[in-house]
């Protein structure tokens, strides 16, 4: 069964997470997440990694972020709110050039997180 955890734990993480990327600290973003990890973004294709959008272990996220911040040399994730379920954190911000984005991080009982979306406003 799984274990529920504490809201306050979860704003933590996602508070950690913005923190990391406005740091351009790669290696303590990735600390956040667990091995098996899969991320999903509009983003990915559009950079040349996987077409159906959505990249798959620690490794492939290290190459694919690795190549997002170098470019996005100013990339700056202003934080506007945090929201909690008992197994997952969403991560409302706006970035660097004013667009906002939510990010759905689903966590595992560890408190590592196994399932990132990002996710835009519709063009």
């Amino acid at each position: 069964m799984s274990q529920h955890h504490q809201p306050s734990q979860l704003a933590a993480l996602g508070r950690t997470w913005v923190e990391a990327w406005n740091a351009r600290d790669l290696e303590r973003v990735l600390t956040l997440y667990d091995d098996a990890a899969v991320m999903t973004s509009d983003r990915i294709p559009a950079m040349g990694f996987d077409a159906s959008g959505t990249v798959r272990g620690k490794d492939a996220l290290r190459a694919y972020w690795g190549k997002a911040l170098g470019l996005l040399p100013d990339l700056h994730f202003s934080l506007i709110d945090v929201f909690v379920s008992p197994d997952s954190v969403v991560v409302f911000y706006e970035n660097e050039r004013g667009k906002r984005i939510c990010e759905y991080l689903r966590v595992n009982d560890a408190g590592l997180i196994v399932q990132g979306s990002a996710n835009h406003l519709p063009q």
